[in-house]
């Protein structure tokens, strides 16, 4: 064999993965060790390609030949075997178990303590959280990020507590970016809201959202009015009459979990709904999937203007395919929630694919949702939740397009109040339940008792007993949020 055929080929892989083919640079560096496996810096790349795109088992495969084969810094590899197995798989123990190795490897490697933090949160083990933050915070007590989620978790009850001047003094300390101050502005205005410093919590806010907005150009993400708009034009157009209904043994897989999909705004009480239905012996939690995006994203763009040419054999295709994912990821289930608050944009698409779909759509009172949104560190590219306006904005045209849906398909859409909820639980998961076609069940009075992760801000909310305390929060804000107010009472947004 040509003794320069590895060095070429190992070229040819890495100059695709610097281009992002990724498709073609995963087959590259599968004829590479194919022939030469001997090469743990290429298993390690292949593994992240690999789950890059999507492929989360032969990416464990390909960390796990890095490993054998004496990869430089295991525990990074340990880690990355986590976060596929934490976010992606939703196998919490086997996450922890690699976050485990990768710290029994490197005591002070601060990304996995973060991540060991991050997921004793989302498994709501906040005693545990605390001492890992701290232990973090004592090997880099200047780490942000850390300190944010740490100060956030422990809480505070006086504006004069050492967390709140150790928090102003970070965001101001020379050297920190924008993202980081972003983070630390934002856990400082839920510790000023936690201790009822409201016009003090508003401005962190609002800096906060500048920074947030600062850390990623130098002028910063902007909301396009228009451009919204007429994204929600063209949805309406390109789902403009009812889908037709199911037809027996079609986009169907045999044996495979049935979803349950739960959207609305972000902060309308999506989170709350799950864990509800998670208590129910027949539903397994699937938090915030990726699954209808990435078919938007990946098969149907340019969407919507696709649908116009989708055809019975794609509709067919991409049910059974987003089906057996669902049962790839949840063996055994009967139903599993796909709870993507941003669904709301694909209610037509779910139709389409699935017209016995039930969609349980989450509402709560306007200015509670929008000041919830602006206080919530948001991805960048969701600009609208950068300015109190914009939300606003976007509020609107998310009601727009909820009436085109419900215009459709009324029957199969179920308003889940999250005001309503709260002050009367009962009533309010009877309908859920009948609505789901689910049997009453009492545990589903006690969503906080569910287990598994929560992956969202509203981790700490619902693992308490169902209480009123976020209904009528704006109350707190009418000052700032009389703009807001006005605008959407006249519709003038």
């Amino acid at each position: 064999m040509n003794a320069h055929l590895p060095d070429a080929l190992l070229r040819e892989a890495v100059q695709l993965e610097n281009t992002g083919r990724v498709a073609e640079a995963i087959a590259a560096y599968e004829r590479l060790l194919a022939g030469h496996p001997a090469l743990p810096d290429s298993w390690f790349n292949l593994a992240v390609l690999r789950r890059k795109a999507g492929q989360f088992e032969a990416a464990l495969a390909a960390y796990g030949e890095a490993l054998d084969r004496g990869v430089a810094r295991p525990e990074e590899v340990h880690l990355n075997r986590g976060v596929i197995f934490a976010d992606h798989l939703r196998q919490d123990a086997a996450a922890e178990g690699e976050l485990a190795a990768a710290l029994t490897l490197n005591p002070r490697y601060v990304p996995a303590l973060l991540n060991l933090a991050n997921l004793q949160e989302d498994l709501g083990r906040r005693d545990a959280a605390l001492e890992t933050y701290e232990r973090l915070l004592a090997i880099d007590p200047q780490h942000c990020e850390a300190l944010a989620r740490y100060a956030a978790l422990k809480g505070v009850t006086s504006v004069q507590d050492p967390l709140v001047v150790q928090l102003r003094a970070a965001i101001v300390r020379g050297g920190v970016g924008a993202a980081d101050q972003a983070s630390l502005g934002f856990a400082l205005g839920k510790v000023l809201d936690g201790c009822g410093a409201y016009d003090a919590a508003f401005d962190a806010y609002e800096a906060a959202n500048r920074a947030s907005r600062a850390s990623t150009t130098p002028h910063g993400p902007r909301y396009d009015r228009r451009r919204a708009e007429a994204q929600v034009d063209a949805l309406i157009a390109a789902f403009a009459g009812r889908a037709r209904r199911h037809e027996p043994g079609e986009s169907s897989c045999v044996g495979t979990p049935q979803p349950i999909f739960i959207c609305g705004m972000f902060r309308s009480g999506s989170t709350l709904a799950e864990q509800v239905l998670a208590r129910h012996p027949r539903v397994i939690a699937g938090g915030e999937l990726d699954l209808l995006p990435a078919l938007v994203r990946e098969e149907l763009a340019p969407y919507p203007a696709s649908m116009a040419r989708f055809s019975p054999h794609q509709q067919a295709q991409l049910a059974r395919r987003y089906l057996g994912t669902l049962g790839q990821r949840f063996p055994g289930a009967d139903f599993v929630t796909d709870k993507r608050p941003d669904n709301f944009q694909h209610i037509g698409l779910v139709k389409t694919l699935f017209p016995d779909a039930k969609i349980v759509h989450t509402t709560r009172d306007p200015l509670d949702n929008c000041l919830s949104i602006f206080f919530l560190h948001l991805d960048q590219r969701m600009s609208y939740a950068l300015d109190l306006m914009d939300t606003g904005h976007h509020y609107t045209q998310y009601r727009r397009l909820m009436a085109h849906w419900k215009s459709l398909y009324a029957g199969d859409i179920l308003d889940f109040d999250y005001d309503a909820f709260v002050h009367a639980p009962r009533p309010a998961i009877e309908r859920l339940l009948a609505f789901c076609g689910l049997d009453w069940d009492d545990a589903c009075l006690t969503p906080e008792r569910a287990t598994g992760a929560v992956k969202t801000a509203s981790v700490w909310q619902v693992r308490q007993p169902i209480h009123q305390a976020s209904s009528g929060r704006a109350a707190h804000y009418a000052r700032q949020l009389a703009p807001l107010a006005a605008r959407l009472r006249a519709g003038t947004i």
